[in-house]
C-alpha cells in the first residue's frame, strides 16, 4: 500500500525566474506570472502549501495590451468612506507607474486565500532592464 507524499514546509526550494516583458502581452505575461508564484509547475505541488518560486520581472514599460484597452481600460477602486470611489486610466497608470499594471494584473491572476500576500512579496518587477537581484542569475 503506497502513501501520499506530502511536501512538508522545509522540503520547499525556491528558484529564481527573470522574465523580460518586452513586446509581450499583460494577460498573458501575468498568467505565467502566477503560475510560477503559486509554484503550479513542480510536480510536487500542493495547493495548501505556498510553494512557489520568486520572479524578476524586467521591462514593464514594454509590455502590451491587445485591441483598444491603452484607450478604455480603468483601474476603479474605493476607499470605504463616502466620496472614496476613485478611477486610474490605463495610460495615466503606465506612464507614471508601469510595475503597479503588472503587479495588480498579476495579483488579479492569484486566488484570494491567505498565501496571496506572501506570494505577491516574492514579485519584484522593474520599469528597466537594472534591477538588484543580478546575484541570483549569475550561476545559472
Amino acid at each position: 500500500m503506497y502513501k501520499t507524499y506530502q511536501p512538508k514546509q522545509k522540503d520547499i526550494k525556491r528558484n529564481w525566474h527573470l522574465i523580460d516583458a518586452k513586446n509581450q502581452v499583460l494577460g498573458r505575461l501575468s498568467t505565467q506570472v502566477a503560475m510560477f508564484l503559486m509554484g503550479k509547475h513542480k510536480p510536487s505541488y500542493s495547493n495548501h502549501l505556498d510553494m512557489g518560486d520568486c520572479v524578476v520581472i524586467i521591462n514593464a514599460e514594454k509590455v502590451e495590451l491587445t485591441g483598444a484597452k491603452t484607450k478604455q481600460k480603468v483601474y476603479r477602486g474605493h476607499s470605504g468612506y463616502p466620496g472614496g470611489f476613485k478611477e486610474v486610466k490605463f495610460e495615466k497608470l503606465f506612464s507614471d507607474r508601469p510595475a503597479k499594471v503588472i503587479e495588480h494584473a498579476v495579483s488579479g491572476m492569484l486566488p484570494d486565500n491567505r498565501l496571496k500576500s506572501g506570494r505577491l512579496r516574492r514579485l519584484k518587477v522593474f520599469s528597466g532592464v537594472e534591477h538588484p537581484y543580478e546575484d541570483k542569475f549569475k550561476n545559472r
